[in-house]
């Protein structure tokens, strides 16, 4: 699962300016500790193994560096941006500034939380294809057993509503510790709900689907808790945006395997039948996540919850999932529907214009560990809204673009929103506090689908329905200005300290501009 060793060599000229930089430790992507003799090893950053050598050779300076990162799954997407980096000395202004660059955490992190970071990312695919298979095949499936739009409503909320299931879990997880939980969760998920494929008739599909997708909730927000846990003060909404994006790539691939519903009219089955390749990503969390650090230090165990932070943040919650779910659980309807796509069209819809709004995802992690985090919720939140609002109000070409444009605007929105679930908890309820705002979240789509799908059969248009559950994203915007504090740049304990003890995992940090 590691990139295998990579060796970069430069030669550069043998100046005393060049020599002076070369002679200097990195600090961008990594901190560098000089061992003599020209040569730098690791002191902080995410490669496994890492060593830089400096030598003369014929009037020249010669750069070696042997290195391979310690990202397992996604270590081949980093793989190009890191030797050019690495490959890039003399005058490079990332070096220079003592910075990482724009597609890195603003910290230095560990190999260990890079470790992690790449585990909890492989997790998330797994749970996002689980969350996603429902909503994508729903009305292949009902088509299939002869349920109109109201029972696709009902089975949404039914659906939905199995979060009580995984509320359990979360308060488990601050009990015995997340991972013995999420290695429960990363097995049971997709192995339940691949047994969708064996269901002989629309309830039965519905009841195995409200065991497996909120065991995929579970593990969703118990990743969250996990990487708020272990990633540094100024990098946490980078890792939400990184866990996000590799969510966005599990979904994905449940939107790719759509076409196999187009079969024939049981063809949703197959689709179902691909969830178990998440099984292969259980088997190695279940061999290398280790428990956070901050679970194992002495802590409180199950204080009082903070209602005034809970209600708050439940309210955002509701008020978000009452517009996002809908539009996206209903998107497909849609397109089937009103603009007459097939399987295969409303896949290379959503990829084409679901996917490459992941970029929005990095962008908006890093402003919002850089700048903060409210302010850019208050910009954002209503262009994304009213984008996704005109792809159901248009068709052809300005459909597509409104519908990336949403997509790309909402993705910088979302990690700044989401990490406040995990930061403003002390360790001892921050599994149960996630697993609680989730299902307040749920109620917000429950609602939101109840009455989308009631109004659709009433024939209203999608463009007045969708408009009219839009209005939730007005109680997100008030509520972020005028209740939430800002969390950037503060470590957990500070936001809770409840948490007392030991100070939080230590780690040379590079704040960015």
């Amino acid at each position: 699962m590691l990139t295998g060793r990579r060796t970069v060599t430069r030669a550069w000229p043998d100046e005393p300016a060049v020599r002076e930089r070369l002679a200097s430790p990195r600090r961008d992507l990594l901190i560098e500790r000089a061992c003599g003799d020209g040569v730098f090893e690791q002191e902080t950053g995410p490669f496994g193994t890492y060593r830089r050598r400096i030598a003369e050779r014929d009037g020249q300076l010669i750069e070696t560096t042997e290195y391979h990162l310690a990202i397992p799954w996604f270590g081949w997407l980093f793989a190009l941006p890191v030797r050019a980096l690495l490959g890039r000395r003399n005058g490079a202004p990332d070096v220079a500034r003592g910075r990482s660059p724009w597609w890195a955490p603003p910290d230095q992190i560990s190999k260990r939380q890079a470790l992690i970071l790449g585990l909890l990312a492989a997790a998330s695919m797994s749970s996002a294809f689980t969350n996603t298979l429902f909503t994508q095949t729903v009305k292949f499936a009902a088509d299939d057993f002869g349920v109109g739009n109201t029972g696709v409503g009902v089975a949404g909320s039914i659906v939905r509503a199995g979060i009580v299931i995984a509320i359990p879990f979360a308060v488990l997880a601050d009990r015995v510790g997340r991972q013995r939980v999420i290695r429960v969760v990363a097995w049971a998920a997709p192995t339940i709900t691949a047994l969708g494929a064996l269901a002989p008739s629309f309830p039965l599909l519905v009841a195995t689907q409200a065991i497996g997708r909120p065991l995929g909730l579970a593990l969703d927000f118990l990743i969250a808790v996990v990487a708020a846990e272990e990633m540094p003060r100024n990098s946490r909404a980078y890792a939400v945006s990184v866990l996000a994006m590799a969510s966005g790539l599990g979904a994905g691939i449940a939107v790719m395997a759509l076409p196999l519903a187009d079969l024939g009219d049981s063809g949703w089955r197959f689709v179902y039948l691909v969830t178990l390749i998440w099984l292969v990503v259980a088997v190695d969390i279940a061999r290398r996540l280790p428990e956070t650090k901050r679970f194992e230090r002495p802590h409180r165990i199950a204080p009082p919850l903070d209602r005034r932070r809970f209600a708050v943040l439940a309210a955002v919650a509701v008020g978000a999932n009452f517009f996002v779910a809908p539009a996206s659980f209903f998107q497909n309807s849609y397109l089937r529907d009103i603009r007459g796509f097939d399987a295969g069209l409303i896949s290379l819809f959503t990829l084409t214009t679901a996917t490459p709004a992941g970029i929005g995802l990095i962008v908006g992690g890093r402003l919002a560990d850089i700048r903060g985090r409210r302010r850019l919720i208050a910009v954002t939140i209503p262009i994304a809204t009213a984008l996704v609002l005109l792809s159901f109000s248009v068709d052809d070409a300005p459909m597509w673009l409104s519908a990336f444009g949403g997509g790309f605007v909402g993705g910088i929105a979302f990690p700044a929103l989401a990490v406040y679930r995990a930061e403003m908890f002390p360790t001892g309820n921050r599994g149960r506090a996630a697993g609680l705002l989730t299902a307040s979240a749920l109620i917000g789509g429950i609602g939101g689908l109840l009455l989308v799908g009631q109004l659709l059969d009433r024939g209203l248009p999608y463009s007045q329905v969708i408009g009219l559950v839009s209005l939730g994203q007005l109680v997100v915007v008030v509520l972020v200005l005028t209740r939430f504090p800002e969390t950037a740049h503060r470590e957990l304990e500070d936001l809770n300290p409840e948490d007392v003890g030991p100070a939080a995992p230590a780690v040379t940090e590079s704040h960015g501009p």
